[in-house]
Formats: structure tokens, sequence, C-alpha cells
């Protein structure tokens, strides 16, 4: 443990891979490792960025990471990307192609590319999300990108997890009403309406119906106006603005306020840790093994529906619930 909470402190990217491994695994047996790897790398107060990137399939999330992640690195950032890829639900198993999806960024000595899979994970991002950021920014990285599955109803627990929440979208997704998902909408810090190249009168269309539409909501944040910006990983316009909109988010007159923001991901992160085990540890009782094994039975069975099921299993458990719920 010893040599790898060093070997993690010097950069070390071997040493990095295995601490993200171990951070990852759902085995019982490196739950208690991979604690104490993390309250030996806890280091309060490391001043780093913390971006979310999510938006659609084939918005091109990976396209605008390769081309902005390689302009921040020869600008002498340390990067790290932390991609999500799905999993499928049949076999279990991801791709985990982004290292192919982002050749030259994942070849520059200022950055560390880990495609993970998102197994049975909601919200966009794996469950280990928030520990592997942590490693990344002991390991010194001073710029985290993380990347999505891809926007849907629950992408939102992505917010909970980085400073500024980026949502991309294509400038001919559709007006800014079927265009969008309002809860998405309104927790963007940025909007970037990618591909701008192909078609500029859509794009600056989009700009102005997306601008318009954010104008309805209620802002991500107190004092700070949801920029929406036109993009192009191809010919790399806006990039440079889209920085500057970050150096501007993350000026030093705003650190009280993502310090207060990150305390409140923090005991988020706890809360959610906390509903996790408690489930684990309820349902790995033996008594619970059992009764899950008879009234699972009775279910299928049709003896029985699964509302009332819930309340017999939590009546066996000395649980009540109110007839409201």
């Amino acid at each position: 443990m010893s040599e790898l909470v060093d070997g993690v402190l010097r950069g070390d990217r071997r040493a990095l891979a295995r601490a993200l491994s171990l951070v990852e695994s759902s085995a019982e047996s490196d739950r208690d490792a991979a604690a104490l790897l993390l309250e030996a790398l806890h280091q309060p107060g490391v001043r780093s960025r913390r971006i979310g990137i999510t938006g659609a399939p084939g918005v091109g999330k990976s396209t605008f990471i390769e081309t902005w992640g390689h302009q921040l690195a020869e600008a002498g950032s340390k990067v790290a990307v932390l991609a999500v890829d799905p999993s499928s639900k049949r076999s279990g198993g991801s791709i985990l192609g982004d290292k192919v999806r982002m050749p030259k960024l994942s070849s520059h000595e200022n950055v560390f590319v880990r495609p993970s899979p998102s197994r049975t994970a909601l919200g966009g991002a794996t469950s280990s999300m928030r520990e592997s950021i942590l490693v990344c920014e002991a390991a010194g990285f001073d710029t985290i990108i993380v990347e999505t599955v891809g926007v849907g109803q629950s992408e939102s627990d992505v917010a909970e997890m980085v400073d500024l929440f980026t949502l991309l979208v294509l400038p001919n997704a559709g007006d800014e009403v079927q265009g969008i998902k309002r809860g998405i909408m309104e927790m963007a810090d940025a909007v970037l309406v990618t591909k701008s190249d192909i078609e500029s009168h859509r794009s600056q269309l989009a700009v102005a119906q997306y601008q318009s539409a954010l104008r309805l909501m209620l802002p991500s944040q107190p004092h700070w106006s949801t920029p929406v910006i036109p993009v192009s990983a191809v010919t790399a316009d806006g990039l440079n603005t889209f920085t500057e909109t970050m150096n501007v988010y993350f000026d030093t007159g705003r650190t009280a306020f993502i310090a207060e923001r990150r305390a409140t991901q923090r005991r988020a992160w706890f809360e959610s840790a906390v509903r996790e085990h408690v489930v684990l540890s309820v349902l790995s009782a033996p008594e619970v093994v059992t009764s899950m094994r008879d009234i699972t039975a009775a279910i299928d069975a049709e003896a029985v529906t699964p509302s009332r099921a819930i309340r017999k299993l939590l009546s066996s458990l000395h649980i009540t619930i109110s007839e409201a719920s």
C-alpha cells in the first residue's frame, strides 16, 4: 500500500492505473484496501478544475475532448480524462474505446485517459467516479475531465461530482423545446453547440434558441449566466472562448462558491454511500436472503403483487411504511 501511495503521489502512471483499478473494483476484498488508499491520498484544499462533459450520443463529446484537452495540455495543464463507456445490460461488457477515439490526446505526456465501464450505475458516471477524481488529483492532475455515458434523465448525478457542468448539443436538434431536457439544461453551467463548422447559420440559430430557452429557466447557480457557445472540434473555433469562460468561472473571486459546492457534493457522496452500504448490508443478511427467495417465488407464481411483496418484506424486517407511500 505504501508503495502504491508513493507511486501515485509521484505521478507514476502505472501506479495511478493500479490505484484506479482498486477503487473501481466491486470485490469485497478490495473495499477496505480502497478505503485505506483514499485516506492516504486525501489532500484537503487541493486546487483543481473538475469539468463534466455530457451530451447525447453522436454530439461529439470525445472529439471535442480530444481537441480541447490537447490545447489545455499544450498550454501546460496536466489533464486527466475519466471517460465512461456504457455497459451491456445483457453481457455486462463495455467496449472501452475512448483511447482509440482520442489517439492524439491519450499519447500526450501531460494527459492520462482512463475509460471505465458504467456497469449498472445510473447518472452517466460510474459508482466510483468520485474516488477516481480524488486519485487523479493526488497524482498531480490540475484539470479533471469527466465524459459521461450520454444525456438522460438521470444524468444529473454527474453535476454533483464536478465544478463546471458542460452540456454539448447539436445545432440541428430541433427547437428549444424538443432539442433539450429542461432538467439537464437548468443544471448546465455552460452549453456548447457543437459541429458549428458544418452549417454556421443553423449553429447561430441554435445558439439563439438555447439562449432564449435558458432565460425561461432557473440559473444553474446564483450570480452566473450560463453561456451558449458555438464550437467546432475540427476547426477549433470557439474552443478558446470556452477556455476563457472556464477561467472566468474558476476566478479567485468564485473560490468560496466552488468550495461550498464541493462541500455540498461531499455530503451528497456520504449520503449516497450510506444508502448503498445499508442496502447491501440488509440484502446480504441470511434472514433477508431467505425472505427474498420466498417472496420472489410468490411473485413468480402471481400469488402476490410486487407492491404487496415489498410491504411483506419490510414487515419481516420490522420496518413500517405509511399507506401514502
